[in-house]
């Protein structure tokens, strides 16, 4: 049997309350969609260990890496969330979710920085790395 003590139902009601207050986290509160990379830019995703890069342009995507190196096409749709961009396809029979949001981001192994965090999901594997658009290129040394 639960029995309810006024006060810890009054600390409750207030833990209940302080749960809803939006997180100070980035996110929009007013649901504004993200809108800083314009629908004709080119987007470009790398990442180290493994290599790779998705480049997005046109509503089509080509996913290379070093044993792919003319990499492989697909078809791509756009989505934009609250706090950055979406991209979803399938690659070689498995669905591919890439994930484009603002923030300093660095490969670990040049002096370059980006100015997107990249997150592909493709298959049951998750790649992490950085980001950049045509009008919001890296700094930093080119490729090699």
């Amino acid at each position: 049997m639960l029995t309810t003590h006024p006060r810890a139902a009054l600390y409750l009601l207030f833990a209940a309350a302080a749960a809803c207050t939006p997180a100070a986290d980035g996110i929009d509160p007013k649901g504004k969609t993200f809108d800083a990379v314009a629908p004709e830019e080119a987007v470009t995703l790398t990442g180290t260990e493994p290599f790779w890069t998705l480049a997005i342009a046109a509503g089509e995507g080509v996913w290379t890496t070093p044993e792919n190196q003319p990499g492989t096409r697909f078809a791509v749709k756009r989505f934009a969330g609250n706090n950055g961009l979406g991209f979803s396809g399938e690659l070689d029979s498995k669905p591919l979710t890439a994930t484009l949001t603002p923030g300093e981001c660095s490969d670990g192994m040049s002096d370059r920085r980006f100015p997107f965090v990249a997150t592909i999901a493709l298959g049951g594997e998750t790649f992490e790395g950085c980001g950049y658009t045509t009008s919001q290129p890296f700094t930093g040394d080119e490729a090699p």
